[in-house]
């Protein structure tokens, strides 16, 4: 079964086409590896599936069978898509904890939050599985954070949200080699917790694949997707550059 599935995406800023007419199936508890060089519209096909205003879409988006275009950000997430930025900010005065009890509740009817007794045990459960020190939920939300820490929180809200997506925009970006080690292995602890969890993972290069072992590789150069299949993609990458794919580079 598909958990995303995007047909004829489109995606523009004003008059210049970024993201042009890409076909993508990710299917339920699978991962799947979009690679490609800066500029090639990995970072707006993101950005534009979770709703950002800057860009204007067409074709077809589902999640689930649910179609997403209609839907603004808040409603997107709701339904169980989940971003996961590359430079994650700071939001002062608000701590990790508040953040992510106020993210469980807007996924929540209004009239049945989640009681904080509930919540405390499972923040806890969670933090205790991916190794997050317990003292950094009463920390601000990325307030001095190191980068590795900014990324530990983002897959901390993925964790604890239990999305049916998970769109994780170059989650690589500013890592040192043990960090991103890490990072890594917290993702297969949650998707092994979350079997039908679908990850769909952006990046520039293919050192995450050392420690995520994608079902699909695809690459992508301007705009569209070039190539996809399994693992070997990112070897040949590996080995030729993005040269070997095509495409106007």
């Amino acid at each position: 079964m598909n958990a995303l599935s995007i047909h004829n995406y489109t995606a523009r800023v004003e008059d210049m086409t970024i993201v042009d007419n890409v076909d993508l199936d990710v299917e339920q508890g699978e991962t799947t590896v979009i690679m490609g060089p800066n500029g090639s519209g990995k970072s707006t096909l993101a950005k534009s599936l979770m709703g950002h205003p800057e860009y204007e879409v067409s074709g077809k988006a589902d999640l689930l069978g649910n179609d997403l275009l209609d839907l603004e950000p808040d409603e997107r997430s709701e339904e169980g898509l989940f971003l996961g930025f590359q430079y994650p900010v700071e939001i002062p005065g608000v701590t990790v904890s508040n953040f992510l009890r106020r993210a469980i509740n807007a996924r929540r009817p209004e009239d049945d939050p989640i009681p904080v007794p509930e919540f405390v045990k499972q923040l806890n459960e969670t933090m205790d599985l991916l190794g997050v020190p317990e003292k950094f939920a009463q920390r601000y939300m990325n307030e001095g954070f190191s980068g590795g820490e900014r990324k530990k929180m983002e897959i901390l809200q993925l964790a604890v949200l239990e999305p049916e997506v998970a769109i994780l925009d170059e989650t690589d970006s500013g890592l040192d080699v043990d960090a991103l080690q890490e990072v890594c292995e917290s993702l297969n602890t949650i998707q092994e917790e979350n079997e039908d969890m679908s990850y769909l993972i952006i990046t520039h290069y293919e050192r995450m694949l050392h420690y995520v072992e994608p079902d699909t590789v695809c690459i992508m150069k301007d705009g569209h997707i070039v190539e996809q299949g399994g693992a070997e993609i990112a070897t040949k990458l590996e080995d030729e550059g993005y040269e070997a794919f095509g495409g106007d580079h």
